[in-house]
């Protein structure tokens, strides 16, 4: 009798057992986290090298998140120069990530066209916190599908002061001074400018970063590019920059071994004075002085616009890349959670405060790290919007160009050949896509 009494409990208690683990599977979460609320849930998150900051704040704050709420963020990065056509292989074949990170605007033809593969946006409460051109640039027709943080990005020369002042030179506006500047530093033994060519992206910047120049002669322009009216090469500028690049790299303004050189490595070389100038954001001062606190990079650092053939407006990149959801992954509202979770104003903050090279938000609600002379002198300056987010099959082909400009610059092209060669890719994928103005 005892045996079978105790068989009998030793079943019941296994029952229980089983029941308590066929209800663990089945809400998706363990027991103590059951308990607490929270989900036991992955998200995937893809992204390209650049478009996650260097700090780590992104991964920071996911950790809070999953504090917070149980729900995980598995980080999958890739090479800048692989991203664009990975994530679309992965989009087409129904193998993207729950959480993907491409460049913006998402409305230019050459998109990857986010609106096709992302979950809906628009009702969500942060939406219309952000800046309108920062919301325009995740919509299409009105409708919302991404989440971006970044203020306007805009390009310039910083340059060492010290070295400036030590030498008699003024900031360059003009393409004949900046080659003065140059010639006159690397005659005292330091590289004038630190060039970034094995990245992909750096070099192509003074091509696309001064359409200030296209617009100044044609204000309706970047609309004639997009209708297929003119072609590139019905704009001087953009032959004359080339030109000058590789004027530049062949004087050896760009130092000996600047083919070699990594954008990972331009702290170092304007923080140990071996460089005097880089293109950068503002913002990068305080990246510099985050890991070279001795340099006073703040300090030491001015800015002046690419004059490029004569360029003076700066280029305003209004959304540099953004977040999109997936509208097919299983846990579309757990990845709203997290978008909610990110655009809280506390967070905000600290994805602000923990981004050393970043030094405004697209979120008006928080407050900009640019000193009072910063936006005095961003204030003085003549802005136009960028080539790169206003002209079709420009940013989709961008890392082909930086490959260019670097056969060009071992002789393997010439800057026609670098040119024609946009062109005829701009040719290409507009065919591709049907666009109307290519197709008669």
């Amino acid at each position: 009798m005892k045996k079978m009494i105790k068989r009998a409990l030793s079943l019941s208690i296994a029952a229980v057992m089983a029941a308590a683990v066929v209800t663990g599977c089945g809400s998706d979460s363990n027991t103590g986290a059951a308990k607490e609320g929270k989900k036991s849930v992955t998200l995937t998150f893809g992204s390209h090298q650049s478009g996650l900051p260097t700090s780590g704040i992104v991964q920071d704050l996911a950790k809070e998140f999953e504090a917070e709420t149980g729900i995980k963020i598995d980080f999958q990065i890739s090479p800048d120069a692989q991203w664009r056509d990975l994530i679309k292989v992965k989009l087409d074949s129904g193998e993207a990530p729950d959480i993907i990170c491409v460049d913006t605007p998402i409305g230019l033809a050459s998109s990857i066209h986010m609106d096709q593969y992302s979950a809906e946006l628009t009702g969500q409460e942060w939406v219309s916190r952000m800046e309108d051109s920062a919301r325009s640039a995740v919509s299409v027709d009105d409708k919302v599908y991404g989440i971006t943080f970044p203020g306007a990005k805009m390009y310039f020369y910083l340059y060492n002061k010290d070295t400036f002042s030590e030498l008699g030179l003024e900031a360059p506006a003009t393409y004949e001074e900046f080659r003065t500047v140059c010639q006159t530093i690397q005659d005292s033994g330091t590289t004038p400018v630190y060039e970034a060519t094995t990245n992909g992206w750096h070099q192509v910047l003074p091509l696309f970063e001064t359409g200030g120049l296209w617009l100044a002669d044609d204000p309706e322009v970047y609309n004639k590019l997009n209708a297929n009216e003119v072609d590139l090469d019905s704009i001087p500028h953009l032959l004359n920059i080339i030109t000058e690049l590789d004027e530049c790299a062949k004087a050896g303004y760009f130092g000996d071994d600047y083919l070699s050189n990594a954008w990972e490595n331009a702290k170092e070389a304007i923080a140990t004075e071996r460089c005097a100038m880089t293109i950068a954001e503002l913002g990068f001062r305080g990246e510099i002085e985050a890991d070279y606190p001795d340099f006073k990079a703040t300090e030491k650092l001015g800015a002046f616009v690419m004059p490029w053939d004569d360029n003076k407006a700066v280029g305003v990149n209004p959304a540099s890349n953004a977040y999109f959801i997936n509208k097919d992954s299983k846990y579309v509202e757990e990845a709203k959670q997290f978008f909610e979770f990110l655009a809280k104003p506390e967070n905000l903050q600290k994805r602000l405060d923990g981004q050393p090279e970043l030094s405004a938000l697209c979120w008006p609600e928080i407050k900009s790290k640019y000193s009072d002379e910063d936006q005095k002198f961003l204030d003085s300056l003549t802005k136009a919007n960028v080539v790169q987010t206003s002209v079709n099959y420009i940013d989709s082909q961008w890392m082909d160009v930086g490959k260019d400009l670097e056969a060009m610059y071992t002789g393997a092209m010439t800057p026609q050949d670098v040119l024609d060669t946009i062109m005829r890719r701009r040719t290409e994928q507009a065919e591709l896509q049907k666009d109307p103005g290519w197709v008669k």
